[in-house]
């Protein structure tokens, strides 16, 4: 499988609604960063209580 976003092989892969999307290293870790600093995201975390492991 290819990368959504450019021509590299995916090694991670998510499926949703028959759909499946690959992402090569570099644009899954973007990625993780981009939903890291997203308000929803720690939005969601104040209402599901979700801690860290330390």
């Amino acid at each position: 499988m290819q990368c959504h976003y450019c021509e590299d092989d995916a090694v991670y892969a998510a499926e949703t609604g028959g759909i499946k999307v690959g992402l090569c290293e570099d644009h899954f870790q973007q990625r993780v960063e981009e939903l890291a600093d997203d308000e929803r995201l720690e939005a969601l975390r104040e209402q599901t209580e979700i801690d860290r492991a330390e």
